[in-house]
């Protein structure tokens, strides 16, 4: 019996999957479950919009820069403990956010909640590689664990619209108490414990660095997203590449580092990090550009659009099962660069869409989404999976840290310029009073709102402007795509078939 067969994870194994699968959703819902939730929230609480703005981005803020700390901590002092306590903290904070009586207090807690959530990301998918020794299994498993963060993400707004209609805003933040409570019941019975030996103490001065490093991009590519590139943007950018070389330097030094930076040396880590973050960014501002034409261009209700996304949702799924089954007998590499060629293609018909038929908008995005299956399950796996046992919570936090920052850049660079391209083309009928006009240049939700002051036409040029911008915003990422298509292939094709013996 090979080594491979007699590690071969079993049924506790994959019921403990299950399991993990349930924080894993919960983290994807949090991302995008109050986007039909703010208007009735800012009812209630009268946010001002800089505090709407820190409500929406601070969950994802802390999220993206805590997660290299906290995978460092897991596997110093066990990665199952940091998820019982990190899925206690989130179930405790949630209910604090069901019931914040000011937007003060509603911020504190989703940024709360993104420290709560930056200990769940890293610790179940170090756990998976912990329970699933065999590659092929192992592959399987993550491919599960990106479905379920993905569909998380997609069931969002028609989860928080549901609970909106049937109880109060709340209400979506309560979804973390009976997974919590699931959590910790079966936890020590079906998920075991593994802490790294000889990991040392938690270097403080590492963890501030590493905040210093991503925290100034994340919010410089936020502030990007709403006031432009500009002098505010660059400094910190800057701060951030100053403080990221100054982390890097004291990895190399230390003897139990944060981050072990020599895992960059090995060419597919390194590799399917970079797939991973650019084709994230293609995926995340085309998802954040095809839910607004849903919606503003085609007029639909959220829960209409909310089941348009439905089959890009299981071509997501059927391709991030589905990819590591085919990689045990075709090389990891050539399935991601077919799976991305094919998003090449959706790309292509976004590229082209127009208003009035949403049908070309959701199968192009579909073929985005089964390029974004393979990439995540695969790729996720090469990551982890080029890391030794010890440090495979830093891996496995460096793997979501690339994907979160790929999610915020692709906002902020294709929403700004599918604005840009809406700005040079919308129109303004003579005699629009001034106030009007402002709000159609603003943006098509501006628009929208002064329907009643403005010929219908004036509308619906309003709408093929937008749509015009998200062709251009297509065009661009289908050409990024493509050229990730090339890397890919070129620079993974040495990474054998999962489950198949070295030479």
């Amino acid at each position: 019996m090979t080594l491979t067969a007699a590690r071969r994870a079993g049924t506790r194994e994959w019921v403990g999957l299950g399991l993990l699968a349930l924080p894993t959703v919960l983290l994807g819902l949090d991302v995008t479950v109050l986007y039909l939730v703010l208007p009735s929230m800012a009812a209630d609480l009268d946010p001002t919009a800089t505090q709407t703005l820190w409500i929406m981005d601070a969950y994802g803020f802390f999220i993206a820069g805590l997660l290299i700390a906290m995978g460092a901590l897991g596997d110093r002092i066990g990665r199952r403990r940091l998820l019982t306590i990190g899925v206690a903290a989130f179930a405790m904070v949630s209910v604090i956010a069901a019931y914040a009586p000011s937007a003060e207090l509603l911020i504190l807690a989703r940024a709360l909640l993104g420290v709560a959530g930056a200990t769940l990301m890293p610790s179940t998918l170090s756990l998976i590689s912990t329970m699933f020794r065999d590659v092929r299994q192992r592959a399987a498993a993550i491919g599960v664990w990106a479905t379920m963060f993905a569909l998380g993400m997609a069931a969002g707004p028609v989860v928080g619209g549901a609970l909106v209609d049937r109880f109060w805003w709340g209400a979506a933040f309560l979804l973390a108490v009976p997974v919590a409570v699931l959590v910790l019941a079966g936890a020590r019975v079906l998920l075991p414990e593994y802490s790294a030996p000889g990991a040392g103490r938690l270097d403080l001065i590492s963890v501030a660095l590493s905040l210093g490093a991503i925290l100034p991009v994340i919010y410089a590519v936020k502030h990007a997203a709403d006031d432009g590139f500009g002098p505010r943007t660059l400094l910190l950018v800057v701060a951030g590449g100053i403080a990221g070389g100054a982390f890097v330097r004291r990895q190399r030094r230390l003897a139990a580092p944060l981050l072990d930076v020599t895992l960059f040396a090995d060419r597919a880590f390194s590799a399917a990090l970079a797939v991973l973050l650019i084709g994230l960014v293609g995926v995340g501002g085309t998802m954040y550009l095809v839910t607004q034409y849903l919606q503003l261009v085609e007029g639909l209700s959220p829960a209409a659009a909310g089941l348009w996304m439905g089959p890009p949702a299981l071509a997501m799924f059927a391709a991030a099962i589905g990819a590591p089954i085919v990689a045990r007998r075709v090389r990891p590499a050539t399935v991601m660069a077919a799976t991305l060629a094919m998003s090449v293609a959706g790309y292509s018909l976004l590229a082209t869409a127009g208003v009035g038929d949403p049908v070309p908008v959701v199968a192009g995005f579909a073929l985005v989404y089964l390029g974004l299956g393979a990439i995540a399950a695969l790729g996720t796996d090469i990551v982890v999976g080029a890391a030794p046992a010890t440090r495979s919570g830093s891996a496995a936090a460096m793997s979501e840290t690339v994907q979160e920052l790929g999610v915020a850049v692709g906002v902020a660079l294709l929403g700004s310029l599918a604005t840009a391209v809406y700005r040079s083309h919308v129109p303004m009928p003579a005699g629009t009073p001034s106030d009007a006009a402002e709000r159609i240049v603003d943006g098509l939700p501006g628009a929208l709102a002064v329907a009643g002051e403005v010929p219908p036409s004036a509308i619906q040029a309003a709408r093929e402007a937008f749509t015009t911008g998200i062709n251009v915003a297509s065009l661009v990422a289908g050409a990024g795509i493509a050229a990730v298509t090339v890397i890919c292939a070129l620079t993974l094709r040495h990474v054998r078939p999962l489950g198949e013996d070295p030479p």
